[in-house]
């Protein structure tokens, strides 16, 4: 096994840090995936979890993909399990705890107790060849899922065999992960109780809008802030905090009255002014926090019903006076809101949803975010797939 250098060491350790500082599950997943196939000079990777006793594909990183498409993200939001079984690398190694290194999966050895799972190479058209696969193991030797990383690549772009030296590396982050991905899924389900909490409240609202507009604001956020040319750690930094914070933007209807929030027939102006109050309420619930999450969660809720034509709520702030997370939540809320079906009212067509998200460029909305939107609707559509409405609220 590599002995690792000080210069090398140093950097693990403080990449190690980092990862201890991220509250969200995705963004923490996104940072775990590519560190370990930076150091590996790995193509690509993926993190499956452990949920209901199967193997859930929470996580994937493509380079040759991305060099194909860089608009093309949606392939992170895709859903599938996998059983914990020999039938898949990823299921023998969640089944035995034991790490597994493949020079190439379509040319296995014969008699060997495990086989290679085609489903994402032929729903993502992509061709693996070498692949490391890392169990995650907790301190009381539980395991919570699987790290793999796959094609690891030398300056010529061909597909080399892992080694020993990768496994160190990769161990050495899937070692360290455990710890972290258990506290972001806390706070995952702690922010989906919160909503959910607001959902009791109210029933038009469900804990799924809330998880489709985090997915979308922060996707929007990504396709934005790399046309402005901004540096990809503050990228990552403020998409850890967005996504949460964006999941948030409605929990000040908890403190809404019931005849306000459950009456199915419109709003006299004076229900309508008290129902404008959640956007303060919401921001008072994060209020004499130091937290850049809390900070961000405020902000949202104040400003995601402000209009980019001055004529929103709570401030009529106008164009760049809203602050850009509230701009990007106010579509993402909006969209989310008329393509979903709820039970008063029947989901808009797609098309006349785009139509009208269009039209509302300069009026509602502001116009770089409207653009930003629809470069990446793939990944919307991806988001809406993955996070679908439970049955009764379809219906």
């Amino acid at each position: 096994m590599k002995t690792m250098d000080q210069p090398e060491a140093k950097e693990l350790l403080t990449i190690n840090e980092k990862l201890n500082q991220i509250q969200d599950l995705d963004s923490l997943l996104d940072h775990i995936l590519f560190e370990s196939r930076r150091f590996t000079k790995a193509d690509a990777g993926s993190i499956f979890l452990i949920k209901n006793n199967v193997l859930e594909f929470s996580y994937v990183q493509n380079d040759t993909q991305a060099k194909v498409d860089p608009l093309n993200n949606k392939n992170i939001y895709s859903y599938f399990t996998v059983p914990i079984d020999a039938s898949s690398l990823c299921g023998y190694v969640a089944l035995t705890g034991e790490a597994l290194m493949v020079d190439n999966v379509y040319q296995l050895s014969e008699g060997v107790p495990y086989s290679f799972n085609p489903q994402f190479d032929n729903f993502s058209k992509y061709r693996t060849g070498s692949v490391l696969t890392i169990p995650l193991v907790t301190r009381i030797n539980q395991i919570i899922g699987v790290i793999q990383i796959i094609n690891k690549k030398n300056d010529q772009q061909q597909t080399l065999p892992f080694n020993e030296d990768d496994k160190c590396y990769v161990s050495f982050f899937a070692n360290n992960a455990t710890i972290a991905i258990e506290r972001a899924r806390m706070t995952r389900q702690l922010v989906l109780r919160m909503t959910k909490m607001a959902e009791l409240r109210d029933p038009k609202e469900t804990w799924t809008h809330a998880n489709r507009v985090g997915a979308y604001a922060i996707e929007i956020y990504n396709r934005w802030a790399c046309k402005k040319g901004i540096p990809e750690e503050e990228i990552k930094r403020l998409k850890d905090n967005l996504r949460i914070a964006a999941m948030l933007h409605d929990v000040g209807k908890v403190a809404v009255s019931d005849l306000i929030l459950k009456k199915t027939s419109p709003l006299t102006e004076k229900e309508f002014t008290e129902m404008k109050k959640h956007t303060q309420w919401g921001a008072a619930l994060f209020a004499d926090s130091l937290s850049d999450t809390d900070q961000l969660s405020a902000l949202i809720a104040k400003t995601h019903h402000e209009k980019w034509d001055g004529t929103g709520y709570p401030e009529n702030l106008k164009a760049t006076e809203i602050p850009l997370a509230g701009r990007i939540v106010a579509l993402a809320d909006v969209y989310d809101a008329l393509i979903s079906k709820r039970t008063y009212k029947n989901a808009w067509d797609e098309q006349h949803v785009l139509e009208y998200i269009i039209s509302q460029g300069g009026k509602h909305f502001d116009p770089e975010i409207v653009e930003s939107f629809i470069e990446i609707y793939d990944i919307i559509k991806a988001i809406r797939e993955r996070y679908p409405d439970p049955p009764d609220h379809e219906e």
